[in-house]
């Protein structure tokens, strides 16, 4: 058992850090996911014992945190391998080759590319970003081919050579693969073929492709998987597709999709790929693990049905401490693993400073939608979090769950008076009797979401007489493909301190 988790429930998860969820039971079985929270598009990367994932980060800077796995069920973050913002970041591919690491970025921005960054460590330093000006591609997968070339497999069943250093392109994308089609009569968001993977296993390669469109109707996403015995094709498409998908809105994971094939710990096969849960399109993508097993004719399958049971662990590999405290006493600035800021400005960081039980963050904007509010990653379907907030004059500062600029809620107040976040917009302002220095409490339960006040540091306590129901706060209703996150913000001028931020999941 893990240190600090509690037992299992049966069929249930342990609890760890803040009572968050624990995928390991501590029996030998684990139970999705396994990484809670947004997590989407995962990248895989196995080096020697060691896995090494990370994930889209869209909007959110210090962005592309690499985390850490002995046995694929337990994980805990490293760091951040991108600092400064370059765009939106979508599916991403970590590799390694030749003792160097490689992260290459697609990137939403005006214009869209791809970039790559490269480190000796994974824990860095990484490089500055190296724009590869490929602007009519998203997720990008590096492979080498049985003649040492590199490659860059892309959306839509393209492919670009790379450079030997692979820090730019060889000529042009060119088309190799026709993905499988599912049947016409299936209800999809749309074809969508995307984030390729590629994995390498006796004399084949396995191209894993996503189609079916990432959220849409829960039926939409899907796994598909085609080999050959050479990297330049021909591609013959698997006679088992879809390898997985959700047939059933009744089942525990949605639009499950974008899979990994990696090799276990033993030498056993298994898919890490993303998926809602169902009812909380709001946690965004989770990251699920799936036992896969090979046929006599050597295809995979993936063999853990619908994942909402516990399953056999991989075999050998050891497990680390699972996940993070997301509770905060700010004895330092955890930016780039707890936090990180919504599309922030090259000197973002500046505005930020945690020392001595206080985090300090400058007012920018007036409200959550252009102060680059500082966020993290919420793993549960019900939680509570709050902070002590105290404002300087002209200041408005305050909690908040938070899409993005144009959809969160939450509750924040100036000198005098509350302002009320709502469909992202502020609008009721009443009174605000603790004056400049206050304890706010969030609590999101199961998508009802309440606001408490405290003027005595939390001994008592007051429930503000405006809620919210958030369950559309989500893809589907605003697009972007993000979270509703747990945030503070400060607006105006002056500061916000803010001082023991608590997380606890019900």
């Amino acid at each position: 058992m893990l240190p600090g988790a509690a037992p299992a429930r049966l069929g249930q998860p342990r609890r760890g850090y803040d009572n968050q969820r624990v995928p390991d039971l501590g029996n030998g079985r684990f139970i999705n996911p396994v990484l809670a929270g947004d997590h989407p598009d995962p990248a895989i990367l196995k080096d020697g014992a060691d896995y090494y994932a990370t994930f889209s980060s869209f909007d959110s800077y210090p962005g592309c945190i690499i985390w850490h796995s002995r046995d694929l069920v337990s994980w805990q973050p490293i760091g951040p391998a991108l600092i400064r913002n370059i765009g939106s970041v979508w599916a991403v591919s970590l590799a390694k080759h030749t003792g160097r690491y490689f992260l290459y970025i697609p990137v939403k921005s005006k214009p869209n590319s791809i970039f790559v960054i490269y480190a000796d460590r994974i824990e860095g330093p990484w490089s500055d970003p190296i724009d590869l000006t490929l602007p009519h591609h998203i997720d990008p997968c590096h492979v080498v081919g049985e003649d040492g070339a590199r490659w860059l497999f892309l959306s839509g069943g393209d492919r670009v050579r790379l450079s030997a250093d692979g820090l730019s392109t060889v000529g042009v994308p060119e088309h190799v693969y026709d993905p499988w089609r599912y049947p016409s009569d299936w209800v999809v968001e749309s074809f969508s073929a995307e984030g390729p993977k590629i994995a390498q296993r006796g004399e084949w390669f396995y191209l894993i492709t996503a189609v079916g469109g990432t959220a849409g109707p829960p039926t939409g996403h899907m796994v598909i998987a085609a080999r050959s015995r050479s990297i330049n094709g021909p591609w013959e498409n698997c006679p088992h597709n879809p390898l997985v998908r959700t047939r059933d809105t009744a089942e525990r994971w949605w639009s499950r999709g974008h899979a990994s094939l990696i090799e276990g710990p033993a030498g056993d096969w298994w898919a890490l790929y993303h998926g809602y849960e169902n009812g909380y399109w709001t946690l965004g993508r989770q990251m699920l693990l799936d036992p896969v097993r090979w046929t006599g004719d050597g295809w995979p399958q993936m063999t853990g049905g619908d994942l909402s049971t516990p399953l056999a662990k991989p075999k050998g590999g050891q497990p680390v401490p699972h996940g993070m405290p997301l509770s905060d006493r700010f004895d330092r600035f955890a930016l780039g693993t707890r936090w990180s800021f919504y599309r922030p400005d090259a000197e973002e960081h500046r505005r930020a400073s945690a020392t001595n039980g206080v985090l300090t963050i400058a007012a920018k904007g007036t409200a959550p939608f252009n102060s680059s509010p500082l966020l993290t990653i919420a793993a549960d379907t019900a939680y509570r979090f709050e902070c002590s907030v105290e404002i300087d004059p002209g200041t408005t500062a305050g909690l908040v769950l938070f899409y993005d600029d144009r959809l969160y809620c939450g509750l924040g107040f100036d000198a005098t008076r509350f302002v009320t976040h709502q469909y992202g917009a502020e609008r009721g302002r009443p009174a605000n009797p603790h004056g400049t220095s206050m304890r706010i409490r969030v609590t999101n339960d199961r998508h009802i979401v309440t606001y408490d006040t405290s003027g005595d540091g939390g001994k008592s306590w007051t429930r503000f007489d405006r809620g919210m129901e958030v369950s559309g706060y989500h893809h589907n209703v605003r697009g972007g493909f993000l979270m509703l996150r747990p945030g503070l913000y400060a607006g105006g001028a002056g500061s916000a301190r803010f001082r023991d931020f608590t997380y606890r999941a019900l």
